[in-house]
């Protein structure tokens, strides 16, 4: 296997903004956030694909998803989130990754063309990161 970023930032080689830190999965904000609190998920496990995904990590997947997309709400104070699994095609870390973007009507975002943006620096980054991870349902 090549080099994933996303298994090095499970196993905490590679620092990453974590708001959610589980035994079979982890949540980070993305580095390329459509808006600010853009969240992925993803299993520790290196899994390329959803058709690769075992069923026994098909239902905490649904579940962690859950809890993030009212994380991610609540911590941005956003009004709703979209969740999107590029499956192969535009995936472009070779490790199954679920997006959990915070929305807001008028945001701007139009179909598929996720325009990214930023963060201010890097309080404005840990501040997001923290409301969300304060913001998480407990398990």
């Amino acid at each position: 296997m090549t080099r994933c970023v996303f298994c090095e930032i499970a196993r905490g080689d590679l620092p990453a903004d974590k708001v959610l830190d589980e035994d079979e999965f982890v949540a980070f904000l993305d580095i390329r956030p459509v808006f600010p609190g853009h969240t992925l998920l993803v299993p520790r496990s290196h899994i390329e694909t959803l058709e690769d995904l075992p069923d026994d990590l098909a239902g905490t997947l649904a579940v962690m998803a859950r809890r993030l997309t009212i994380g991610v709400r609540l911590g941005t104070g956003a009004e709703g989130t979209f969740v999107a699994l590029n499956n192969t095609v535009s995936q472009s870390v070779p490790h199954i990754h679920l997006h959990v973007v915070p929305r807001t009507k008028g945001d701007g975002l139009r179909g598929f063309f996720w325009p990214r943006t930023g963060y201010d620096d890097d309080a404005h980054r840990e501040a997001i990161r923290s409301r969300i991870a304060a913001s998480l349902p407990r398990s």
